[in-house]
């Protein structure tokens, strides 16, 4: 018996020890397996990992508006996104701080309208304009709108700190405090970029896609675009207080000489003025030629309601100024960047179309990539998002080209020719209709149509053209009047040029529009 129980010990013995050997084979084999089916990290990925990104899908360089509503509406959407701001301090700006009505409905369409809400923004209808003793008002069209749709005013950097803290509440949006020094490129594809932290420690950061929105002075946008920055003028900034505009609720544009003034709204008891200066060169305010500029040459012209609280402004001492830039979109298209907002594509400010454009792009962006599961294959996300540079065009270039236009028919001219287009443009206006409304339609970002634009344009000089012959012609008049269409012509072509008249007119033509996405 006792024999029986050591044999089958033994026995027993011997077969757990060979299970034990077969398992620990087995586990070894698929250990190796494992490791054979799981390529080595990169050096690239290894540094990714080390700079803590390896899992973020877009970089945006800049958290202005264009910026930090991108970072939302990407998150939104469930990518995981890394914004790099250069001051995360509350900005302190005299431009900015106009949306059109078509810029409010972007923002509805992206999930942003809340960020005008407890600003102190103001509503805002319409325009009032100023000419020669004159005035006339030209209401949005805004009978078939929500009744919340507006124009809104406030300070630009209340407006940003809104959509900062927006982006930043989504648990998939990184924002952080840093300068981006350089865009990381390999063989012609950008993976990343180097930032100094907020410690001035240098860092890399990589993603399959960065997007630059690092504004008008961008140190970035050389490598991404051809940029033809071009400075008509600049703005002179003030806030006037205890005063209430002519029309409440309305932007003031008063047709001066040498050029156009802006008063509307920031908040509940402040007023904005800019005053226009032509040229880079203003009057110096260290040494009070601009006070007195402002006082001798400007006061004379605005409105008797507006101007003790101009003069009281002006000796305050709080003068501000501002370059206006222009400059048309002329993109280099590469793999793993994209450009946006003002580093990609400016327009004169007068009117406020800056913002419409840049939440107009974010849509179409937003649109493009929504179908997109991964950005990882640069190369044809690239050729894909060609399409974005035609798709943005129809609000992009009737924004951008009444901006350039009205500009240079609204500012004062000695050729008798160009001071005969501006009256025109002010009575065209003042006769109300489809004579105001199609007009402030398209500066709303309301109507964005180029043909619309060209069409009320050019009715504006054959209206002149009217005016001038009636009640009877003559040689000098009939000179005049083609002058004045010559003249009109030369204002909106250069401009309508620089657009891409391809693109701004027949954009279904262009055969990137029709880029299917990406099918891996």
């Amino acid at each position: 018996m006792l024999a029986e129980y050591l044999f089958g010990g033994v026995i027993s013995s011997f077969l757990g020890f060979l299970i034990l050997l077969i398992l620990r084979s087995a586990k070894e084999k698929n250990k190796r397996t494992s490791n054979a089916g799981t390529p080595r990290k990169t050096a690239e990925e290894s540094r990714r990992q080390a700079a803590g990104d390896g899992g973020t899908d877009v970089i945006v360089v800049g958290a202005g508006v264009a910026g930090s509503s991108l970072a939302h509406t990407l998150g939104k959407d469930g990518r995981q996104v890394h914004a790099i701001e250069r001051d995360l301090t509350e900005p302190d700006r005299i431009v900015g701080e106009f949306l059109q009505p078509g810029g409010y409905l972007k923002l509805i369409e992206l999930g942003l309208e809340d960020c005008v809400e407890e600003i102190d923004a103001q509503r805002v209808f319409g325009y009032a304009l100023f000419k020669d003793g004159k005035n006339t008002r030209v209401s949005y069209p805004l009978k078939k709108y929500h009744s919340d749709v507006s124009g809104r005013s406030f300070h630009n950097g209340r407006f940003i700190q809104r959509m900062r803290e927006k982006a930043a509440s989504l648990p998939n949006v990184k924002l952080e405090q840093g300068t981006v020094t350089a865009l990381l490129e390999e063989n012609g594809t950008v993976k990343g970029v180097l930032y100094k932290n907020k410690a001035g420690e240098e860092v890399q950061a990589y993603a399959p896609l960065t997007i630059v929105c690092d504004g008008c002075f961008s140190n970035l946008r050389r490598t991404l675009c051809s940029p033809n920055v071009d400075i008509p003028s600049c703005f002179v900034g003030l806030i006037l207080e205890n005063c209430q505009l002519p029309y409440p609720n309305h932007g003031h544009v008063i047709l001066a000489d040498p050029s156009p003034i802006l008063f509307y709204p920031i908040s509940s008891t402040e007023i904005r003025c800019l005053v226009d200066v032509p040229g880079q060169k203003v009057p110096s305010v260290a040494n009070g030629e601009m006070a007195d500029y402002l006082k001798t040459v400007v006061a004379p012209q605005i409105p008797s309601e507006l101007h003790d609280a101009f003069v009281s402004a002006v000796d305050q001492g709080s003068i501000r100024t501002m370059p206006n830039k222009s400059m048309p979109a002329s993109p280099f298209p590469t793999p793993g960047a994209l450009l946006m907002g003002d580093a990609f594509n400016m327009r004169h400010p007068l009117t406020g179309g800056g913002m419409t454009v840049a939440l107009s792009d974010i849509v179409v962006l937003r649109d493009l990539l929504r179908p997109l599961r991964d950005l990882a294959d640069a190369s044809s996300l690239c050729k894909y998002l060609e399409s974005f540079y035609t798709l943005r065009k129809p609000v992009a270039s009737t924004i951008n080209t009444l901006a350039g236009a009205l500009y240079k028919v609204f500012s004062a001219s000695p050729d008798r020719a160009r001071n005969e287009m501006r009256q025109a443009c002010f009575d065209y206006l003042s006769l109300g209709g489809v004579f105001s409304s199609g007009p402030i339609a398209l500066l709303s970002g309301l109507n964005p149509r180029p043909l619309s634009l060209v069409a009320h344009f050019f009715a504006v000089a054959i209206y002149g053209v009217g005016r001038l012959l009636l009640p009877f012609p003559s040689p000098r008049r009939l000179w005049i009047g083609a002058r004045l269409i010559s003249g009109a012509s030369a204002i909106i072509f250069p401009i309508i040029r620089a657009e891409g008249f391809r693109q701004m007119f027949f954009p279904a033509t262009v055969p990137a529009c029709y880029r299917a996405p990406p099918t891996h």
